[in-house]
């Protein structure tokens, strides 16, 4: 069995797991993830890192940053991860989802003026599968409408928009390091603060409203609880099975990179055909191979391929049920016009086997597998037409 995707493992994680045991600090904000921290600091070029215990609850924190409370409106695609929304709708905010694009499946960037309204608050740029949304665009009507732009970098770490890294050009940005993502500790997360005025208070919200951080600093000569907070600081362990990983990344990059391109170069004649549609980049973006996906031409091919591959064992998996369909999305959020793209491209889209080692020669069955069932499908439908034509 191929699976869709194999949790990194350099070799290298026990060793400073054991030096992370050998100082006697676990608990967080150790000498890992203070390495972990300058290390995302440094490489991204961004003001303040803060490591979580997941995405989502760096995107909580986003939240609390914003004093989102009832009657806020954040606009935000309804193709993502149900913690995109969750996080805004605990504090009482309204979703306006607005609809994708379907070369990207990011925002449509295009759209979103129209969804502003006085009670929006924020925008929140999912970058889907690494690949960035038309950041310029959004910041400029941020700007023009004083709205915080919060970047969904859940996927993206190592890919820019014009040459900046993602996570960096928002107010904030949220990342994850989950065991599928390109970089992980089995769960956490990160938020980058890219607007000075949230700093201080984010280390306070993270770490459970206290200012426990001024103290040690020693800027107050005790700690209390001064803001709304919770539990989100990463453990000293799990900043340390990252910290590996940090330190290979561009060749963790590179190695992905090299795969995704090998699944495009060997699908597309198939896209040619108009078997499927491969992944677009656009030309300003440089992406980090997170997914690789192919969209079908219908949800029963979709299934039928799923199906197949899997006989062969090879693991694929469509990805996320649009929110705004969701029992929950439909109490907490309103699609903003009409629903063009978002329903019927998510219902096309199917990712297959990507993760850091992937064998080429791997890829190549995988591809060959793929044009077997098309080629049976046709043969197929070819029947059924001359099965149609035959007269009894």
């Amino acid at each position: 069995m191929i699976p869709l995707y194999k949790p990194l493992v350099t070799g290298r994680e026990s060793l400073y797991i054991d030096d992370a045991i050998k100082t006697g600090k676990f608990s967080g904000d150790g000498i890992f993830t203070q390495r972990c921290r300058e290390w995302l600091e440094s490489t991204l070029e961004c003001k303040k890192a803060l490591l979580t215990t997941s995405c989502t609850h760096a995107l909580e924190m986003a939240a609390m940053l914003l004093d989102i409370s009832n009657g806020d409106e954040i606009i935000v695609p309804s193709f993502t991860f149900v913690s995109t929304g969750n996080a805004f709708v605990l504090h009482g905010a309204k979703l306006v989802f607005v609809d994708i694009r379907p070369d990207t499946m990011n925002l449509n960037e295009m759209l979103i003026e129209q969804a502003i309204s006085e009670k929006t608050k924020a925008i929140i740029a999912v970058h889907y599968a690494g690949v960035s949304c038309e950041m310029d665009v959004i910041m400029k009507l941020a700007n023009k409408y004083n709205l915080i732009v919060i970047e969904d970098a859940a996927h993206a770490l190592m890919s820019k928009y014009k040459n900046q890294y993602l996570g960096t050009i928002g107010h904030l940005g949220c990342f994850s390091f989950h065991e599928s993502k390109n970089y992980h500790c089995g769960e956490g997360g990160a938020l980058l603060i890219n607007d000075e005025r949230f700093i201080e208070r984010a280390e306070i919200i993270r770490d459970k409203g206290t200012n426990r951080k001024n103290y040690f600093r020693g800027e107050v000569d005790k700690y209390t609880w001064v803001d709304i907070g919770s539990s989100y600081l990463m453990s000293e362990l799990n900043a340390a099975f990252l910290y590996p990983q940090l330190l290979i990344a561009e060749d963790i990059n590179n190695d992905r990179l090299k795969s995704w391109e090998t699944y495009y170069r060997a699908l597309i004649n198939l896209n040619l055909e108009n078997k499927l549609t491969l992944p677009s980049i656009p030309r300003q973006v440089n992406h980090n191979a997170h997914i690789f996906y192919i969209k079908v031409p219908s949800k029963g091919i979709r299934s039928g391929l799923i199906s197949y591959l899997q006989e062969n064992g090879i693991s694929t998996s469509f990805h996320y049920i649009p929110l705004h369909s969701s029992d929950m999305g439909e109490v907490h959020g309103v699609f903003n016009k009409e629903d063009i793209y978002t329903s019927i491209e998510s219902e096309r889209l199917l990712r297959l086997p990507m993760y850091y080692g992937l064998k080429q020669s791997d890829i190549f069955d995988i591809v060959s597998l793929i044009r077997d069932y098309f080629d049976k499908e046709n043969s197929d439908e070819k029947s059924r037409r001359l099965l149609g034509k035959t007269e009894f």
